[in-house]
């Protein structure tokens, strides 16, 4: 009966049968955000219309290809707009042995005689089941891609889905060779591909409960996966570990000493000499070389998924804070990392609260009474949350009852600032540090911008108008007192403003241009900058943005506002240029090395233990060959990265992760 219906599948793949449309709903997290519809025509073509919105972004795609016998696009193409709203529009066409395809942002061409599957810049969640069943019917189930690189398939399991009534087998695969990690897909036994994940799933319309029992099947998989990485990247000393003749930074004081000496025991420092030598006795040693040894570096802003640990720890993140998740696997995941059956950094966790509404953040947690609101408060602080994040949906009134509940249960509260509030309100309302540098902005803008869950003004008001505000004015430099006096600390996330407001959709995101090369096909693919059409007569405005918010943010420094880097953003790599655009910004590199190392460490209350190099702290290090104190991007350099008692090679995780070789 199985071999039936594929065999079915295939005839409305190849257009000898018409398909009825079928509905597919749009996951994030749990709730419905958008739309896929899949209509099967005559002619053999298959149409996809797919839409959803996230807080006034989100996919609008109207897609259509045919497929050959083999299940390969002989034709594709797709309009619309992508997550940014920019204009998509690409198109793909395979005839007598050649492939040429052609989108806004370029073209290419292939004279190949081997059918290869075309990849898209932009396509629905369908495209990949056509790759899944595709790879059903090739040689070792393995095929060529265009523009580059190589997809198999590999099945792994499978459940029964009585959702319905009627039992249905669901199979799950996992294709490998398109991003870092393999990618799940389950095909039900007419062909139907089904996808899920903590963020985003895409299941046929009145099916969506079987997400979670999904997820359960893909988390067992996925976890083995993870740690079979970790066994195998991870190598744990047998003994103490002596690093001898290191330029070690301590950043208390901004000094590199060379030749100095640093003793490991399992986790824990258990002596520092800098500038002198420490007897072996029988510890292993580690000649450093006169490489540049480090505290291992914080981002302060991530949202933990998929492969962000690994990407952390190539790129010497070994702390980190996870400023909103899915509550669930995201526990899971930390614990993991703790164990050492995942690779990742440490996680200070911060649990978001929002409002609820058309714009509310992809949280489960949603409040609009003070009893919801100090609940939520309440399940973070019982679960080893630190810190409480706000939303943009949020009642303004609701902040002041959050704050206090918060700093009650000892957790500190930060966040987007909520709309119809500026961010001074929010600081008198107890919060203690500021998300995103737009919002420096939009105080000063405050009170002509106070709706702040459109694009429009949050991103447009502020590209428009951040050249009007001059440190030097009476206004900001007020402005900047009060954060100062209040002790507010800012997370400005630089890059991602970067690649908001003056990025090039036909580029890479600004930062990953010496990387992107060597990343997987469909991360290469989509790693393109993501960036807001720039209104017509506003090209000065935009262009002029990114530099004043330089000049504010090396203000806020001088003045003595705490800053510290996050990304919000790719982790690992895209840390690596931030703290560059704090240096372009004006601030010297080893004191952005101090941001990015003691200060965050202080921020998050954790300075006892991580920040610095010193007696009794925690080993987590990174081995670097150059000196970022003289050159930020040197930080890019990292040979060896010390974590939990064990040592990383960078190189040998980018391998594992489907990266070729050639770091800087």
């Amino acid at each position: 009966m199985r071999h039936a219906c594929l065999i079915a599948v295939l005839l409305f793949s190849n257009g000898l049968l018409a398909a009825p449309a079928r509905q597919d709903s749009f996951l994030m997290l749990d709730k419905v955000a958008g739309r896929q519809t899949v209509t099967q025509h005559k002619d053999g073509s298959l149409q996809v219309e797919f839409a959803y919105d996230d807080r006034d972004h989100g996919d609008q795609l109207s897609a259509r290809w045919t497929l050959d016998a083999a299940g390969i696009p002989l034709h594709y193409e797709v309009s619309g707009h992508n997550y940014m709203k920019a204009p998509v529009r690409e198109q793909f066409r395979r005839e007598a042995g050649k492939a040429s395809w052609q989108s806004l942002d370029g073209s290419g061409s292939s004279d190949s005689a081997a059918a290869a599957f075309y990849l898209p810049e932009d396509a629905p969640p369908e495209l990949l089941g056509v790759l899944a069943r595709a790879l059903l019917q090739a040689p070792q189930q393995k095929l060529a891609l265009l523009p580059d690189g190589q997809a198999q398939l590999q099945r792994v399991g499978s459940l029964t889905d009585r959702s319905n009534g009627d039992p249905r087998e669901l199979t799950h695969y996992r294709i490998s060779g398109l991003g870092f990690s393999p990618q799940s897909v389950w095909l039900d036994a007419d062909g139907t591909a089904l996808q899920a994940s903590p963020w985003v799933s895409t299941l046929p319309q009145g099916r969506e409960p079987l997400r979670a029992a999904l997820l359960a099947a893909q988390r067992e998989t996925e976890t083995a996966w993870h740690a079979g990485l970790a066994q195998r990247l991870g190598r744990k000393p047998a003994g103490d570990l002596l690093i001898r003749n290191a330029r070690l930074f301590d950043p208390r004081d901004g000094s590199v000493t060379p030749a100095s000496s640093v003793l490991l025991r399992g986790e824990r420092l258990l002596r520092v000499a800098p500038g002198a030598t420490i007897d072996a006795g029988a510890a292993e040693i580690l000649d450093a070389r006169g490489r540049f040894l480090m505290p291992g570096l914080w981002d302060n802003h991530q949202h933990f998924d998929g492969v962000d640990g690994l990407l952390d720890i190539a790129n010497g993140v070994t702390s980190a804070r996870d400023l909103a998740n899915d509550n669930d696997e995201f526990l899971r995941r930390v614990a993991r990392f703790d164990a050492g059956t995942e690779i990742g950094p440490r996680v200070e966790k911060a649990g978001m609260i929002d409002g609820s509404g058309k714009y509310a953040g992809p949280t489960p947690m949603h409040v609009d009474t003070p009893e919801q609101a100090l609940r939520a408060v309440d399940w973070y602080a019982d679960r080893g949350y630190v810190q409480i994040k706000t939303y943009m949906s949020l009642k303004p009134e609701l902040v002041p009852l959050i704050a206090d509940r918060a700093h009650a249960r000892g957790l500190r509260v930060s966040g987007h600032v909520p709309a119809f509030m500026s961010a001074e309100q929010f600081i008198q309302a107890g919060a203690d540090e500021i998300q995103h540098f737009n919002y420096v902005v939009l105080n000063l803008l405050w009170p002509e911008v106070k709706e702040t869950t459109l694009q429009s003004e949050r991103f447009g008001k502020v590209a428009e108008r951040a050249r009007d505000f001059d440190p030097a004015q009476p206004r900001v430099r007020a402005f900047i007192d009060f954060l100062k006096r209040r002790h507010v600390v800012l997370d400005p996330t630089l890059g991602l403003f970067e690649m908001r407001l003056s990025g090039d959709p036909r580029k890479p995101v600004p930062g990953l241009e010496t990387v992107f090369p060597r990343f997987p096909p469909s991360v290469r693919r989509g790693a393109r900058s993501a960036s807001y059409a720039v209104p017509k007569g506003q090209e000065a405005a935009y262009a002029a943005a990114l530099p004043a918010m330089y000049k504010l943010l090396k203000a806020l420094h001088d003045a003595g506002v705490t800053i510290v880097p996050g990304t919000d953003a790719l982790a690992g790599y895209l840390l690596h240029h931030e703290l560059a655009l704090y240096v372009r910004a004006g601030i010297a590199p080893a004191e952005v090395l101090r941001l990015a190392t003691l200060t965050s460490a202080e921020v998050m209350g954790v300075a006892h233990e991580r920040g610095v190099i010193g007696n009794g702290k925690l080993a987590d290090l990174i081995l670097i060959d150059g000196d970022p104190t003289r050159n930020i991007d040197d930080t890019r350099r990292i040979d060896l990265v010390f974590k939990g008692g064990r040592i990383y090679e960078p190189a040998q995780i980018e391998a594992a992760l489907g990266m070729t070789a050639g770091r800087q």
